[in-house]
C-alpha cells in the first residue's frame, strides 16, 4: 500500500502527555489496521466466539497481543486486561461497533477504559482507493495489491476519572461523531482527486 497520514500529531501529543492510546476505528478496516499498526506491540480486543478466535492467532503474527471479550461477552474482562497493558506502557485498541454490529455505532467500551486509566481515545479512520468490498454485516475492506490509502487521525478525547453516565454518553457520543467525520472526509478525499 501507498500510504498518505494525516494528523499524526494527535497521536504524539498523547504520547507528550505522559499516558498511552486508546486506538478505535470501525470494524470494516480491519484489515488495512492490522497492516497500518503491526508490530507495535498494541493489544487488541477480539470477541470469544469462533472468528475472535482466528482473528486473534492471525493478528497474533503481526506482533498484537489480545484480550478476549466483547460487548455480548467477557467484555469486563477484557477492559480490565486492557486496563492493565495501558498501564504497563502498552496501547489497546478496539474495532468499536464490533463484534457483530451494528455497522458504525460506537459502543461505550474505550469511553470506560478511558475513565478507568486516563489513557486518550485516539480515533483514525482509513480509507482505500482500491478496494474488494465484501457482502457482510460490516463490508469488510481487503486492500488491492498497490492500492493508495489514507488515514485519519483526531485529536485525542480524554474522560475524567470522576466523570458520571451523563459524561460518558456525551463522551461516547463525541467518540462516535469523531469516527463518523474522520470517515466522510477519507471518503471524499478519493472522490476529489478522482
Amino acid at each position: 500500500l501507498r500510504w498518505e497520514s494525516q494528523g499524526d500529531e494527535h497521536l504524539n501529543a498523547i504520547y507528550r502527555s505522559g499516558t498511552r492510546a486508546i486506538f478505535t476505528f470501525w470494524h470494516g478496516g480491519i484489515f488495512p489496521a492490522t497492516w497500518h499498526w503491526r508490530n507495535k506491540d498494541i493489544m487488541v480486543m477480539t470477541s470469544q466466539n469462533l472468528d475472535g478466535e482466528f482473528i486473534a492467532r492471525v493478528i497474533k503474527i503481526f506482533g498484537y497481543d489480545t484480550a478476549r471479550g466483547s460487548s455480548s461477552r467477557g467484555g469486563m474482562k477484557a477492559l480490565a486486561k486492557m486496563a492493565q497493558s495501558l498501564k504497563s506502557g502498552k496501547d489497546v485498541a478496539f474495532t468499536v461497533d464490533g463484534p457483530r454490529g451494528p455497522r458504525f455505532i460506537a459502543k461505550i467500551g474505550p469511553v470506560l477504559l478511558a475513565r478507568r486509566t486516563g489513557a486518550g481515545i485516539f480515533c483514525f479512520h482509513i480509507s482505500l482507493k482500491k478496494k474488494i468490498e465484501l457482502k457482510n454485516w460490516d463490508r469488510t475492506q481487503i486492500p488491492l495489491p498497490f492500492s493508495r490509502a489514507l488515514i485519519l487521525k483526531a485529536p485525542p478525547i480524554y474522560v475524567s476519572n470522576q466523570a458520571d453516565r451523563s459524561e460518558i454518553k456525551q463522551k461516547c457520543q463525541e467518540m462516535q461523531s469523531i469516527l463518523d467525520q474522520l470517515q466522510q472526509s477519507a471518503e471524499n478525499h478519493w472522490k476529489k482527486i478522482a
